[in-house]
């Protein structure tokens, strides 16, 4: 079996066990605790936990076991890195769980009531873990940016929904989304801490970004230094025909391959000042990470300097991100440029509503987390397809034939 194979064999596994240890967890749970932990909000709360923790688990063994990073061959800070990435990646994966498994709860007890849902908590429980199980090992084993990036809004429209829907003041929706979080209350809690996490895991998302980036241009280098030689046996392919392969010694394979390579090179630019380039696309990424994780770690009773200061000064990253992408990245295609500017005008429309009293300024900072969410998982996605690309095409140009294999999908192979 292959690779991918593997991981769907393993995931069935993960599944079965995680179902197991879950509906095991929730049983003894309920047997032992107390009348006060058994009502409906605890209750709730327990079997997320213990999907969460069976998620977490399944997460860190799919993505942690065929990294080779385990060792100090590479000196000490390649094993504390890919530690650090695990415990966030984790992190953000099982809190995602966590908060979807909750809203579920809670739309299955509106439907049947509390007293149905405990008879069959435990197999809920085990439900939700054998499925989350599944999908956190088979997406831990193939793990990329592009997951991650579709995973974020997820994330945060189940954090911010449940902390509305469980709040004790009815009324927060009329002045910001800052007065869901200015409080001690679960749902405040709630709140701030899936913003946090949402910073997080844009740092986490933008770091895969700036990987593939440098990995690319590393590649496109190395192909240029090995051009020269390699455009003088085309040349001679392309001159002499038929016989030049024969003097030469060249087959049709290699002469493809050469060709391969002088298409991947004609379209990839040759970025000046790239290092200059990548250094201000990070410190803006990791800047917008930063400040969106301030606004849940500093609540604005005690902290409305600091909340302010995040919370505004997060559009100034967000705006040169998008009005300097052609510059930053111009590996892009134009359609990219042209979906941020359409962004930036609608949110400053939406702004100029709200300084003129046509709109609340709620409704104006939902507009623009979403569409920034949105443009950072079309960024992501980006970033995805060009390291897809550039696999397939170094595996095209290693064996031509795989270029030729007959497909049951595609007409034109």
């Amino acid at each position: 079996m292959g690779r991918h194979q593997r991981a769907e064999t393993a995931g069935l596994l993960s599944c079965v066990l995680c179902g197991v240890l879950a509906w095991s967890l929730l049983t003894m749970y309920v047997q032992g605790a107390p009348a006060i932990g058994l009502v409906s909000g605890r209750l709730y709360l327990m079997s997320c936990a213990v999907v969460a923790l069976c998620t977490a688990l399944s997460f860190i063994v799919g993505y942690a076991r065929r990294s080779g990073s385990w060792t100090l061959a590479h000196g000490w800070w390649t094993p504390l890195r890919r530690i650090v990435e695990i415990a966030a990646l984790t992190t953000v994966y099982a809190s995602t769980v966590y908060l979807c498994v909750f809203a579920l709860l809670g739309v299955i007890d509106s439907i049947v009531g509390i007293a149905v849902v405990k008879q069959y908590i435990a197999a809920l429980t085990a439900g939700f873990a054998a499925v989350s199980g599944y999908m956190g090992y088979v997406q831990a084993d193939n793990l990329s940016a592009k997951t991650i990036a579709s995973l974020l809004p997820v994330f945060i429209i189940a954090g911010v929904s449940t902390a509305g829907l469980s709040s004790d003041d009815p009324n927060w929706w009329k002045n910001n989304f800052s007065q869901l979080g200015d409080r001690t209350t679960f749902a405040a809690t709630m709140f701030n801490v899936t913003i946090v996490l949402a910073g997080i895991c844009i740092i986490i998302v933008s770091y895969f970004a700036i990987s593939e980036l440098v990995t690319t241009h590393r590649m496109w280098e190395f192909w240029r230094a090995t051009n020269i030689q390699e455009s003088e046996q085309l040349a001679q392919i392309n001159e002499q025909e038929h016989a030049a392969r024969k003097t030469t010694g060249l087959s049709d394979e290699v002469a493809y391959t050469l060709t391969t390579k002088h298409h991947l090179l004609d379209r990839m630019l040759a970025i000046q000042h790239f290092k200059a380039r990548i250094i201000v696309l990070a410190v803006l990424l990791v800047a917008a990470g930063l400040c969106f994780a301030g606004v849940g770690i500093f609540r604005y009773s005690p902290h409305p300097i600091m909340h302010n200061v995040c919370a505004r000064g997060l559009t100034i990253p967000m705006s040169l991100l998008m009005i300097l992408l052609p510059w930053l990245v111009p590996q892009f295609s134009r359609s990219i440029y042209v979906v941020s500017d359409c962004i930036i005008v609608i949110i400053a429309v939406a702004g100029v509503r709200w300084l003129m009293h046509a709109d609340t300024l709620t409704n104006v900072e939902a507009l623009a987390c979403l569409l920034f969410l949105g443009w950072f998982v079309v960024f992501s996605r980006q970033i995805a397809a060009m390291e897809a690309d550039r696999v397939q095409i170094q595996l095209t140009a290693m064996h031509p034939i795989l270029n030729k294999a007959d497909s049951r999908l595609s007409p034109e192979l």
